[in-house]
């Protein structure tokens, strides 16, 4: 399959931070799967003089239509790691400067003419090279879809915001730099709340919209989430794919749960305490639901009074539950122990210690410390919420399906049944479920693959469109 990437980054040619490694991991992966990729971005001045990488012009060129100018653009190529070739959109008005897409903490003035031009060479590049797919990532390219979907079509796209924070936002009057007709300046197009908004318009005339999970898909549709997008993600939900992406391996790194490790590292979390047969040791991450649930895990522990359950909290506990979590280490000493900014080798101790990881209250959509968790076979023990199935899977002893425990219910009484049915699990139950845990893929691998059955999904459709 024919795939072209457009993005304004790339590591280790243009970066500004993470958005960058992730153009290049994707690039890369798609290409180890089989594809032809190709990856256009700005020709930036670093990018210019960048000696080693060899970028040539080729015969490729093409006039763009910004407002009243008619402005040639050069491509230039070079070839990228694993395969991966790299096109360059040349500009040296728009492109040869110091910085990306500002100077001394401002933005430049005409990023919207920048990146409107961007997004015309990209969907001009997508047709002449006849692309299976073209795939956006950030708000930068995202108008490509628009200027494809005016021109007639022909070629699917894909969206993915790296961010809804940041989506390229601007003064209305920038929209005459579009040359589209002037009904799609309205709100089922590129008007905003009286600006143009690239990332809305990306959303409304893209194919697909890729989020990172399914836990983001649910939660980038409500307000706490969806950085005022979430209506418009709403309209669009037919749309919407939860694929995350991969997460390096030197994220999720293993630690040893060997019966020496593991005793070892119970001695250190936690002081004192008895392991009896049926003791549940549980790890619990503040971050992964924002501080959501402690609020029941202190209740529960009275609730549970002497039951042999440990936990093990990380991270800060939010000011309104100062009191309740003072309490809670007082009266639970043995059994409840908080580390408020662990290190690397805390970390490492609390999840070789406990068997458990528990998420009180909804999950956060990527929740890098749940999925460190999993591979290294805790039991997840989780409240349910959208998108949850993703990660977590209710246990069925019928069945045998499921690889956690999760409770419905909210309110402490429901956590400590679902706590009083870990203690329950039978030792082959745990293994077991531990095992599942183990086989958690968060790897760019699994991504790549679901991505290939969406573009797989797309061009299908558009062959039926056309025929």
């Amino acid at each position: 399959m024919e795939i072209l990437i457009a993005a304004s980054e790339m590591a280790p040619f243009a970066r500004t931070g993470d958005f960058a490694d992730s153009v290049r991991e994707l690039a890369e992966r798609s290409a180890a799967a089989g594809h032809s990729v190709a990856v256009a971005l700005p020709f930036y001045r670093c990018v210019r003089e960048n000696a080693g990488l060899g970028a040539r012009r080729t015969k490729l060129k093409f006039p763009v239509q910004v407002g009243s100018s008619r402005l040639p653009c050069d491509v230039w190529e070079a070839a990228g790691a694993g395969g991966v070739k790299l096109l360059f959109m040349g500009r040296d008005e728009y492109f040869d400067r110091t910085g990306l897409y500002g100077m001394d903490g401002q933005d430049y003035s005409d990023n919207a003419a920048r990146f409107i031009f961007f997004a015309k060479a990209v969907a001009e590049a997508a047709r002449q090279r006849r692309a299976d797919v073209l795939h956006l990532l950030g708000w930068q390219p995202a108008l490509a879809a628009v200027f494809l979907r005016e021109a007639g079509g022909g070629v699917p796209t894909v969206l993915t915001p790296f961010s809804l924070e940041f989506q390229g936002n601007f003064w209305s009057h920038d929209f005459a730099l579009t040359n589209l007709p002037g009904q799609y300046f309205s709100a089922a197009g590129l008007e905003f709340y009286g600006s143009m908004n690239f990332l809305k318009a990306g959303i409304v005339f893209s194919d697909a919209v890729v989020l990172p999970g399914a836990r983001a898909v649910a939660e980038m549709q409500t307000a706490a989430h969806g950085c005022g997008l979430e209506n418009v993600l709403r309209q669009h939900a037919d749309k919407l794919e939860g694929i995350a992406p991969g997460v390096p391996e030197s994220a999720l790194g293993l630690v040893s749960r060997t019966p020496e490790a593991q005793a070892a590292a119970r001695a250190k979390v936690f002081p004192g305490a008895a392991a009896g047969g049926n003791a549940v040791f549980v790890a619990l991450d503040a971050a992964s639901t924002a501080g959501e649930g402690l609020g029941l895990v202190f209740e529960a522990l009275d609730r549970l009074g002497a039951a042999p359950v440990h936990i093990a909290l990380l991270g800060e506990v939010p000011a309104a539950l100062a009191m309740e979590f003072e309490i809670a280490v007082r009266r639970h000493a043995k059994r409840f122990v908080h580390f408020a900014e662990p290190n690397a080798g805390c970390v490492e101790s609390v999840l070789a210690a406990c068997d458990f990881v528990l998420a009180p209250g909804p999950l956060e959509p990527q929740s890098v410390f749940m999925m460190r968790a999993l591979v290294n076979g805790l039991v997840p023990i989780a409240a349910q919420c959208p998108g949850l199935h993703e990660m977590v899977r209710d246990y069925d002893q019928v069945h045998g399906t499921g690889n956690g425990l999760v409770f419905y219910r909210k309110g402490a009484a429901a956590l400590c049944d679902t706590l009083c049915r870990a203690m329950a699990l039978r030792c082959g139950e745990r293994e077991l479920l531990s095992g599942r845990s183990r086989e958690s893929d968060f790897s760019w691998k699994a991504a790549v693959a679901r991505l290939d059955s969406l573009y797989g999904r797309l061009v299908s459709q558009a062959g039926r469109k056309a025929a």
